[in-house]
């Protein structure tokens, strides 16, 4: 296969990096605090979506979206948290990294808000039911969750939100012109489209909790 990343045109050392785009500003080195204070706990009660990152032992690398009602991701205090594992598609991709490495990083998005929220730390995959029962929704109880001790928190400047205009509706695509995922996954899998189309409805309406 042709490689098309020539060994001469990588950057491979900090330093050379560093001379080419530079080094954060006084702001950006000290935003970065150990715990959740209560301007990130407001945040994070209003977020009904983020994206977790982790990885396998051998630093393979997953991110997946989770996804409630605003607020969905519990906070027992300043440095833990627990994100509710609702039915998936039974891959658990990200929990049998946990498994392996509890290293994640999670950003929490807030509809409109162009700035973001970032956490790292270390997770574990919890089945204390004390815990899960105060995150019931819609009559049903998680089985398990994803615990978090936080290590890094901070907050994310907003050009990434700004060039890409997401939340401009007036900047999005013809929806006649979008992708469709059931053509996309029958592709992949060599499945009929319609079976698949079948599928992903009878789930949606059926498996969200």
């Amino acid at each position: 296969m042709h490689q098309p990343f020539h060994e001469n045109e990588r950057i491979t050392s900090e330093e050379e990096l560093r001379e080419m785009l530079g080094y954060p500003s006084p702001l950006v080195v000290k935003k970065t605090i150990d715990h959740i204070d209560s301007h990130a706990m407001n945040f994070i009660r209003q977020s009904p979506i983020i994206f977790i990152s982790t990885s396998d032992v051998s630093g393979a690398c997953d991110v997946s979206p989770r996804g409630d009602a605003a607020g969905f991701v519990h906070m027992i205090d300043s440095k833990h948290l627990v994100i509710p594992e609702r039915p998936g598609n039974r891959r658990m991709d990200s929990i049998l990294n946990i498994l392996s490495n509890p290293y994640i990083g999670i950003v929490f998005v807030i509809p409109q808000i162009e700035e973001t929220l970032r956490v790292n730390g270390k997770a574990c995959v919890t089945k204390d039911k004390n815990i899960l029962e105060s995150m019931m929704a819609n009559g049903k109880i998680p089985s398990v969750g994803i615990g978090v001790t936080v290590e890094e928190c901070y907050i994310h400047c907003a050009k990434s939100f700004k060039r890409s205009k997401l939340w401009d509706h007036e900047s999005w695509p013809d929806r006649s012109t979008l992708p469709k995922p059931s053509e996309i996954l029958a592709a992949h899998t060599g499945a009929r489209e319609e079976d698949v189309r079948k599928s992903l409805k009878e789930s949606y309406e059926k498996r969200l909790y």
